[in-house]
């Protein structure tokens, strides 16, 4: 078997030396990892810069029909995990290489150059702006987004609801009115409180009223904002 190998590998470098010598293969090897290097360099750079490019040339019938998404989902996903969606030159945590293979893969299958990426992620993974888990996408056109690479840790399926109370201003009522009747309920009466009419509907409105500016308090002077407010804010202290 292994003299059938050696016969085969002597056939091909017999055949191969009919049309280049070692030296010129090794030349021409070179030339193309070069140049692939220089492509990848370059998709690097450009996702590092700021782009306007809201569109890219894709060949629609190439593309996976499941990983096409509009911005209202992404929107909604977003806010649901106080997530962000950002342009890619915000993004601080470095692009792994899977991503950027993936990237060139689609350039050569598309036959175009992309731009515009976007970067869903929390807050923490970019470098924001201010007043004084990620998943890599790149636009189609008319607010429709291509998922190009995910990579990292998934979200935790108990990050929706951690991050609930400060979806919405709603939800935020509803946080604190909960919270204010578990403390009334845990209060416990004294004769005071069996003397006094409606004694347990004061505590309540007193701890309601007590949570309320403590919470506001806390999450506006930390610089927070509400989901449906950051998800494509690209400053962190709105």
């Amino acid at each position: 078997m292994l003299k059938n190998k050696r016969i085969i590998e002597t056939e091909l470098l017999i055949e191969r030396n009919k049309f280049m010598s070692e030296s010129a293969v090794l030349d021409e090897i070179s030339d193309i990892l070069n140049q692939n290097q220089i492509e990848r360099d370059t998709i690097h750079q450009t996702i590092q810069e700021r782009s306007s490019t809201d569109s890219n040339n894709f060949n629609i019938d190439l593309l996976e029909k499941d990983k096409i998404y509009h911005l209202t989902q992404i929107r909604s996903v977003c806010i649901k995990y106080r997530l962000r969606f950002l342009d890619s030159s915000f993004f601080k945590e470095g692009i792994p290489e899977e991503a950027i293979s993936k990237i060139h893969a689609l350039e050569k299958a598309h036959e175009t150059t992309l731009g515009g990426f976007k970067i869903m992620a929390p807050s923490k993974a970019f470098q924001l702006m201010s007043y004084d888990d990620p998943l890599l996408f790149a636009p189609i056109g008319n607010d429709y987004y291509y998922l190009i690479h995910q990579w990292g840790n998934d979200i935790n399926p108990l990050r929706k609801w951690l991050v609930k109370p400060f979806e919405n201003l709603f939800n935020f009522v509803i946080f604190c009115l909960v919270v204010s009747l578990f403390i009334t309920a845990i209060t416990p009466e004294s004769n005071l409180s069996k003397s006094i009419p409606m004694a347990s509907l004061i505590v309540f409105l007193f701890a309601f009223k007590s949570i309320v500016a403590v919470f506001m308090y806390a999450f506006f002077m930390m610089g927070k904002n509400f989901n449906t407010a950051i998800w494509d804010r690209k400053f962190f202290n709105n």
